[in-house]
């Protein structure tokens, strides 16, 4: 006599875990940041090349009801490439495809003359499969429903091996790099130097 499956068998929780990742990884980021009066505020997001980065910003208005002040933005590049800048602004976006991988930098500040108290700017940061917009994909391909979320946990797979193909790229060279140093501490040793 077979035994009957039990509602914890590996595959199902496999299928389950695979879910969580997916939703994980289908998650965008909005933060609040709070402009000081002078100064500058910068938020960072450590990406890898070819990746789809989507943001909205925008400021908000309840501790300013009567005055209308702008905002500068600047996005920059792990090389220091000047991705998008806007001056003058109460709200705007940016969106581009990362050509190298490392930090992507963001950076607030408040260029009206009207300075008064600080600024709240809410910034809506997407990026890869977090961009796409699966209405449209659903309804171009005619899926729906279980097919649907077959297809988002496909992308979210792709995007998790990707990433960590990445990882353990940048690991190897960090490994790298800590046996050159201890090779290097080795000769200087035996030389007597150190």
């Amino acid at each position: 006599m077979a035994a009957a499956a039990s509602p914890t068998s590996p595959a199902l929780t496999l299928a389950f875990v695979a879910a969580v990742i997916a939703a994980a990884c289908l998650s965008a980021e909005a933060v609040w940041l709070d402009l000081p009066q002078s100064g500058t505020k910068c938020v960072s997001e450590e990406i890898q090349s070819n990746v789809v980065v989507l943001a909205d910003y925008a400021i908000m208005y309840e501790s300013h009801p009567s005055s209308h002040p702008t905002i500068a933005v600047k996005v920059t590049s792990p090389y220091g490439n000047t991705l998008h800048h806007s001056e003058n602004a109460t709200v705007g976006q940016f969106a581009f495809t990362t050509t190298e991988a490392g930090n992507y930098l963001a950076c607030f500040w408040i260029d009206s003359t009207e300075k008064g108290s600080g600024i709240s700017v809410n910034l809506d940061w997407k990026i890869g499969i977090a961009t796409k917009d699966w209405d449209v994909i659903a309804k171009k391909e005619k899926i729906e429903g279980v097919e649907l979320e077959l297809r988002k946990l496909e992308v979210a797979v792709q995007a998790i091996h990707q990433n960590m193909i990445y990882l353990k790229a940048r690991q190897g060279s960090r490994n790298a790099n800590i046996l050159q140093l201890w090779h290097l501490q080795g000769y200087f040793q035996k030389k007597k130097l150190i």
